[in-house]
């Protein structure tokens, strides 16, 4: 156990989400690459901490954490009620369930789209079927966006997985982020918050790293 945060990373990772968690709280820490281009997620150094090899880690005081939605919600947990609604809070259910729902439907379903191979002996058909399930779910969150966006964890969950669905996966034609008028103002936004642009510079994001991304060019490491 560490007495300072260590977020285990990879440039335009899942660790993207906790990191802009991590800034919006400003909240000291350091980074640790996971160098992706070595398959470093697989040594045995780092499935002894996480033993999914799967990016991010976090280690805390109190012990190691993965599985990127459980991060999101400990790093709320430390400031109660500014990253997350409170235990109390009238609207804490809602946002437990568009937490649970990124974390379990929508992020799984990117995965799909990205790794087609592990899910699948015929690659090419998933992938298409996983497209057409995306576009059924974002439609769903841009519907509910406006009611639910406000609270930040959600936004540090969905910028990203926004991005990624720009650049990642073969044949990104599918995705137009103009398709769903409310993520669309959404990442506009949110790319000015201070924690955004932060994280963009720390990754090599580029200066529209939601509403217009490019691939990244990260000052150490690789995405893929």
């Amino acid at each position: 156990m560490t007495s300072t945060l260590r977020l285990h990373y990879a440039p335009d990772n899942a660790s993207l989400c906790v990191r802009l968690a991590l800034e919006m709280v400003s909240v000291p820490y350091t980074t640790v690459l996971v160098d992706r281009a070595a398959r470093a997620q697989k040594s045995a150094s780092y499935t002894a901490l996480n033993p999914n090899g799967l990016i991010p880690t976090l280690e805390t005081s109190k012990g190691v954490i993965f599985e990127t939605g459980a991060i999101l919600l400990w790093v709320a947990d430390q400031t109660p009620g500014t990253l997350f609604p409170k235990s109390d809070a009238q609207d804490r259910g809602v946002a437990l369930t568009w937490l649970f729902w990124l974390s379990n439907t929508l992020h799984p379903t990117l995965r799909m789209l990205f790794y087609p191979e592990q899910y699948a002996r015929d690659p090419i058909a998933i992938a298409n079927m996983t497209r057409d399930r995306l576009q059924q779910f974002l439609t769903l969150v841009d519907g509910v966006w406006p009611d639910v966006g406000k609270t930040p964890v959600l936004q540090c969950y969905l910028a990203p997985m926004l991005r990624w669905s720009a650049l990642y996966g073969g044949d990104t034609r599918w995705f137009r982020l103009s398709d769903y008028p409310a993520l669309a103002a959404f990442a506009h936004e949110f790319e000015d918050h201070p924690a955004a642009r932060k994280a963009a510079r720390a990754e090599g994001l580029g200066p529209t790293p939601f509403s217009a991304p490019i691939a990244p060019n990260p000052p150490e490491g690789s995405a893929t």
